[in-house]
């Protein structure tokens, strides 16, 4: 902040008699917070915010310091450094939760792949001999992906195919007639 901008604010926090309203504190986006006497009841004080000029009315953002002080939750506004400490903190937090390159990636399958479920693209007999290939074992594939009966039961069900449970699930809208106009 430049020389002559904390002079504006030192003179405009001054509680004056006869000023109405008084600057109580700037946060980092360069919003600034005011008090100002109630013209309805004179022992109640005011709160509001002045948004930064230079900032859209879409970027603005309030820390949750200031929320807090705005809703007289809290008595003192917050200090620069308690704000900074704030901000430093949340950037350490985002920082830890990026994934780093050095982190040990995530697999989603330990077991590697040992044959192919179509038939038609398997190894013969003679093949295996000559390659050293294992069998694979027709019944744990067959364990382990759902039967083409199976999958096509489920598309039939779909999601829409449970049970209705209340009266207004069986409920269909029917046809509007409308009746004639009498006069």
């Amino acid at each position: 902040m430049s020389p002559i901008n904390s002079l504006w604010f030192r003179w405009k926090a001054l509680k004056l008699p006869w000023r109405r309203s008084w600057v109580v504190g700037q946060d980092l986006y360069g919003n600034t917070f005011w008090e100002f006497k109630d013209a309805l009841n004179a022992n109640r004080l005011r709160r509001i915010v002045r948004y930064n000029k230079n900032a859209h009315l879409g970027d603005v953002k309030i820390s949750p310091q200031w929320h807090q002080w705005l809703r007289y939750v809290r008595n003192g506004p917050p200090s620069i450094e308690e704000q900074r400490r704030d901000l430093a903190q949340i950037a350490d937090e985002r920082w830890a939760a990026k994934p780093s390159f050095l982190d040990k990636p995530q697999t989603q399958s330990t077991r590697p792949a040992t044959g192919t479920r179509d038939p038609a693209t398997r190894a013969t007999e003679p093949q295996r001999r000559d390659r050293n290939v294992q069998p694979a074992d027709d019944n744990n594939i067959r364990s382990e992906t759902p039967t083409q009966e199976k999958l096509t039961k489920e598309k039939e069900k779909g999601p829409w195919a449970k049970v209705p449970t209340g009266p207004g699930e069986t409920w269909q809208p029917e046809a509007w007639t409308p009746d004639a106009v009498k006069r």
